[in-house]
């Protein structure tokens, strides 16, 4: 750093010029700020894709967790075929930024909804869409064929298998028919299959975790061998994640791997117990974090500037202090963290900063418009989370 002081007038026009360049540290920004660490972030990266080649799996990780155009752009230059999208509104948000390979993951219903995906399949020929419902296939088939293009336009669908109690269609012989249905339209395109078992995720212990993935997943394979039988091409098998990805990648029958966490990680993630035995899940490195302000201090408590508006709530976790061992956090209101100072390893006065590893990523990234990439303590950049809010 140069050692300049700077204005929050001056701090605030860098990074919205988005030209930050190591011109500002971590003490630069306003807080609570999300922030990444790069050097994690990229060791993570290195090694996800690192595994998927080695296991000969493709990768198309889920943009839900970042949210952001340029995380899913250096993902696809590390060698990822594309991005899973969870709605059709993040997906474009990521296809008008130039990320191709998109895979929408929940399915798209609804007239508009509908409209909004043939005009985007137009634009992303190699898109896929998820299905689970035969009214669903037909709807979407019908729509691509008002469209007056040329080539004429045939959309990619994947059957969205049911794995756990949330959506998709029975495994087997229900997936096989809509598999037919879609082969049999004039406007649509059978892809593959979709399967993910988001409990396998976070099945505490890695032999049961290996147990469970390895039965659901089963079910996959063997449809996909059911569809193949019936004389269809069934290439894509795509499905896991982070909790799961060295488990799924040993399946023969899967061919790609979607897990999103791994860019980040979170307390959750932490406590689903490692491959070794190990309670404590290591295979990636916390990047995330959130940068909180002490702004009262009294005997044994502490008051930081970040609560239920900086912290996703989905999990019965909290935050988590970096640096500082023995703090304890619990909600305080919606701007507040209240600091339980009893245990820890080292005293907080008014105006210290602490980082905290966040509960659950994806909500989390879901809170801020921005995340602040840091090597050390200098910002090298300021990134837009860009499908913010992205929900429809």
């Amino acid at each position: 750093m140069n050692g300049r002081t700077y204005t929050f007038e001056d701090v605030e026009r860098i990074l919205a010029s988005g030209d930050v360049g190591g011109r500002l540290s971590k003490d630069d920004l306003p807080t609570p700020a999300l922030v990444l660490d790069l050097d994690a972030f990229e060791w993570n990266v290195h090694k996800m894709t690192g595994h998927a080649r080695k296991s000969n799996r493709a990768l198309r990780p889920h943009a839900k967790t970042h949210k952001c155009p340029e995380i899913a752009r250096i993902l696809v230059q590390a060698g990822a075929v594309g991005a899973c999208a969870a709605k059709l509104s993040e997906a474009e948000v990521l296809a008008s930024h130039g990320i191709g390979g998109l895979l929408v993951t929940a399915a798209v219903i609804g007239r508009h909804k509908i409209e909004s995906a043939v005009r985007l399949a137009q634009r992303n020929r190699d898109i896929i869409f998820t299905v689970d419902d035969a009214r669903n296939v037909r709807d979407l088939n019908d729509a691509a064929g008002t469209l007056d293009s040329k080539p004429q336009l045939r959309l990619n669908l994947a059957v969205d298998l049911l794995l756990c109690p949330r959506a998709g269609i029975p495994p087997g012989r229900p997936a096989l028919e809509l598999a037919k249905l879609i082969h049999s339209l004039p406007n649509s395109r059978f892809a593959g299959i979709q399967a993910y078992d988001p409990p396998a995720s976070h099945t505490q212990g890695f032999d049961t975790r290996k147990k469970r993935s390895c039965e659901t997943m089963g079910l996959a394979v063997e449809t996909r061998r059911l569809i193949e039988r019936e004389g269809l091409e069934c290439s894509l098998v795509t499905g896991g994640s982070t909790g799961t990805y060295n488990i799924d990648s040993e399946i023969d029958g899967v061919t790609e791997l979607q897990p999103g966490s791994f860019i980040f990680m979170d307390v959750q993630y932490s406590r689903i117990g490692g491959q070794d035995g190990s309670p404590v899940y290591r295979d990636f490195k916390n990047s995330l974090f959130v940068i909180t302000t002490v702004i009262h201090k009294r005997k044994g408590t502490a008051i930081v500037d970040a609560g239920v508006k900086s912290f996703s709530t989905d999990s019965p976790l909290f935050p988590e202090a970096k640096g500082v061992a023995g703090i304890a956090y619990s909600w305080a209101g919606d701007e507040y963290g209240r600091l339980d100072l009893s245990g820890a390893s080292s005293d907080l006065d008014v105006g210290d900063r602490v980082d905290f590893v966040v509960p659950h990523c994806d909500p989390s990234v879901n809170l801020y418009d921005r995340i602040y990439g840091i090597r050390g303590d200098s910002v090298e950049t300021a990134w837009k989370i860009t499908a913010r809010g992205m929900s429809q």
